[in-house]
């Protein structure tokens, strides 16, 4: 591509959302890639490249328990009944016993012990439960989740969270990954007044594109505030924490929403100490009303994490979804969590007489008593449009394959497994830097080292001096640095400044490309990074 054309394309492109561009970085590298014996590398995509085994073992082996149970009742052919309860729990231990070579057999037992022995499960109505909603033969019952499924998620959840996981202090309602969480609570929290078009919302920003644009969607149109990660250490390198001046923007009582990924992403890194206590007092003193919605979905990937659902409990509505710990981006697997004591039920119980009415209209259907009608549950409703609510409710084998995560995820082995990927994520971001010449790797005890986002105009102060920086700034494009990158070598990334980051930001995925490959995107961005710093002498001869 002639630089004119290049040129073209970049303006066209400039006002889309990152993974858009990256569509487009997509068909550049493909193109190229065809006048090459060279792969195309993307990098852009967070989808990890592991999956967890053992626990998928497990679905599958109770899913044929399952099947054997239906049989047994009835069967004629490809006819068989539905499970029966009672002795299922003897009948399970005896298909164990029977079937020692079954896949996952081993976890899927103490699966079972876990819950009788932690939770004092009955243990007819336990295996009962799991075995029902793997066959997917009743609606999900309750709606919001399966009673003892939502007990073995909240232990998980919580635990993950930084939170004391015996504690039963909040609801949890099972989800189709966290995009659908975000798309019921901006939902819900409008057909409840609690954001009308044109309040106050913030986002602490470099944050997951569509935080950014939910809020400017004509059915919201919200007055966006922009909380900045833009503490710089000594070394003049972004932390990618918030200043206290950045977080004093909450004190404006008219602010009535925070949205928050933490750790974030594109950067990938957890809220610290200070960050946390300095929010959670200008909460307290200034602003106690604030509703936040924080979406913790990489806290598991992090070292001793808080998540503000733990901390903030009253304030704070929670997002998690399995998706990139276990490997089950396709599996649609995240929930919603929500303290039973929130600043959600008080601020809709404040609403005014008439404001009253008219929610109590929307969800007359559903109970004679719609203003004891939690928060969470109102979600559960609108999530099927209210009139649809009987059936509302994720799938009951997704419940179940939830379930077995979580137990796995609190297990031995399942410890072992977060280390792995820990580690496979902080090897890959060692390999990248090893190759990023005059870039030495920063190490964050409070990164998760899932993402990295490399700042390019820090990096050319480092490595060449602030006047390469402002020629970079004016002369140069950092769309233009990843449009170029795709082209020569194949790679291709996400520009930082689509997720209200620097400028001149990349985010480089470490999570779903193998070790070798972050050597071969290291050169390549070191290798063009050095063709624009020649670019940048010969312009000055």
């Amino acid at each position: 591509m002639d630089n004119k054309n290049r040129k073209e394309m970049i303006e066209k492109v400039k006002l889309l959302s990152p993974f858009e561009i990256k569509e487009e970085l997509i068909h550049i590298a493909k193109k190229s890639q065809e006048k090459s014996t060279d792969q195309m590398l993307n990098a852009g995509r967070g989808n990890p490249n592991w999956t967890a085994a053992t626990p998928r073992r497990a679905f599958f082996t109770l899913g044929q328990f399952a099947v054997d149970e239906t049989q047994r009742v009835w069967c004629d052919g490809d006819l068989a009944g539905m499970p029966f309860k009672k002795g299922i729990y003897n009948r399970f231990k005896e298909y164990c016993k029977n079937n020692k070579d079954a896949g996952g057999i081993d976890l899927l037992e103490e699966i079972i012990e876990y819950g009788v022995r932690e939770h004092e499960f009955e243990p007819d109505a336990w295996v009962f439960e799991l075995v029902d909603a793997i066959i997917g033969d009743n609606y999900p019952v309750p709606d919001r989740m399966l009673v003892h499924i939502e007990k073995i998620v909240r232990e998980y959840l919580i635990k993950e969270m930084g939170g004391d996981p015996k504690t039963d202090t909040h609801d949890i309602f099972a989800v189709e990954g966290g995009t659908a969480a975000m798309c019921y609570i901006f939902d819900s929290m409008k057909a409840n007044g609690l954001m009308n078009e044109g309040d106050k919302i913030a986002l602490m920003v470099p944050i997951f594109t569509p935080y950014l644009d939910i809020p400017k969607l004509p059915r919201y149109n919200f007055d966006v505030t922009y909380i900045y990660a833009s503490e710089m250490n000594d070394k003049g390198r972004h932390t990618w924490q918030y200043p206290k001046e950045e977080l004093d923007k909450l004190k404006d009582q008219s602010i009535k929403c925070l949205c928050v990924v933490n750790p974030s992403n594109p950067p990938s890194v957890a809220i610290n100490e200070e960050g946390m206590y300095y929010l959670k007092q200008i909460v307290k003193e200034h602003n106690p009303d604030l509703m936040i919605v924080t979406d913790d979905v990489y806290g598991t990937f992090c070292d001793k994490f808080k998540s503000l659902m733990v901390t903030m409990p009253y304030n704070t509505l929670g997002v998690y979804s399995y998706s990139k710990y276990f490997g089950a981006t396709g599996w649609r697997l995240g929930v919603i969590a929500l303290a039973k004591d929130n600043v959600y039920n008080k601020r809709i119980a404040n609403h005014s007489s008439q404001e009253k009415e008219r929610i109590r209209i929307r969800y007359a259907s559903l109970t004679n008593e719609v203003e004891k009608l939690s928060f969470i549950d109102r979600i559960v409703a609108d999530s099927r449009q209210v009139a649809l609510n009987h059936t509302a409710g994720l799938s009951t084998p997704q419940q179940v394959q939830m379930a077995i995560f979580s137990i796995f995820g609190m297990l031995n082995q399942g410890l072992k497994y977060k280390e792995q990927t820990k580690k496979i994520c902080k090897q890959r971001k060692e390999l990248l830097y090893e190759n990023l010449i005059g870039l030495p790797l920063k190490n964050d005890s409070y990164s998760t080292n899932y993402y990295d986002e490399y700042d390019l105009l820090v990096w050319a102060r480092m490595k060449y001096g602030e006047e390469f920086a402002q020629y970079l700034k004016t002369k140069r494009d950092s769309i233009e640095f990843l449009f170029e990158l795709a082209e020569k070598h194949r790679i291709v990334l996400l520009n930082g400044s689509g997720f209200e980051g620097p400028s001149w930001s990349i985010r480089v995925s470490l999570a779903n490309l193998y070790d070798e490959q972050y050597v071969e995107i290291g050169k390549g961005i070191n290798e063009l990074f050095d063709e624009y710093a020649k670019d940048w002498k010969n312009s000055k001869k």
